[in-house]
C-alpha cells in the first residue's frame, strides 16, 4: 500500500525525524502535536487550555492538509503532564469535536518535548 506524507506550513514543522502525518490507504496517522506556534516554532505560553487549543488548531490544520477534518478523526491520544488538567482538556476538546466523539485515551506522562503540558496524536479515516 503506498504511503503519502502529509505536510503543511499551517502546523509546526517536525522537530525530529518524523512527518506531521502519513496517509496509508484511507487512513491518516497523525504524529503528536505539542502547542507550538506554526510560524515561529516556539511553545505557546499559557495555561493548559491555551496550550490545548493550540494543539487542536495544529491537528485541524494537518487534517485539512490531508483532505479531511477533525470530524473524520476516529481516535485521539492525549498525553498530559498533570491529570489534574483532565477537565480543562475535556472542555477544550469539546470545542473541536461533536458527537459521535472519537475513541480516546488520556495518559499522564512525566514530561513532553519543550516542556509542553499537553501532546495529542490522532488517527483519521477518509471516505
Amino acid at each position: 500500500m503506498p504511503r503519502t506524507i502529509i505536510a503543511t506550513d499551517q502546523a509546526p514543522a517536525a522537530i525530529g525525524p518524523y512527518s506531521q502525518a502519513v496517509r496509508a490507504g484511507n487512513t491518516v496517522y497523525f504524529s503528536g502535536q505539542i502547542p507550538l506556534d506554526p510560524s515561529s516554532g516556539a511553545l505557546v505560553e499559557g495555561d493548559i487550555s491555551t496550550q490545548t487549543r493550540r494543539v487542536f488548531d495544529n491537528l485541524k490544520a494537518v487534517a485539512e492538509a490531508a483532505g479531511g477534518s477533525l470530524a473524520k478523526v476516529v481516535r485521539v491520544g492525549i498525553y498530559v503532564t498533570d491529570l489534574a488538567n483532565f477537565a480543562a482538556v475535556n472542555a477544550v476538546m469539546s470545542e473541536y469535536f461533536q458527537q459521535p466523539y472519537p475513541a480516546r485515551s488520556t495518559i499522564e506522562v512525566s514530561g513532553l518535548p519543550k516542556a509542553a503540558q499537553v501532546e495529542v496524536d490522532a488517527v483519521m479515516v477518509l471516505d
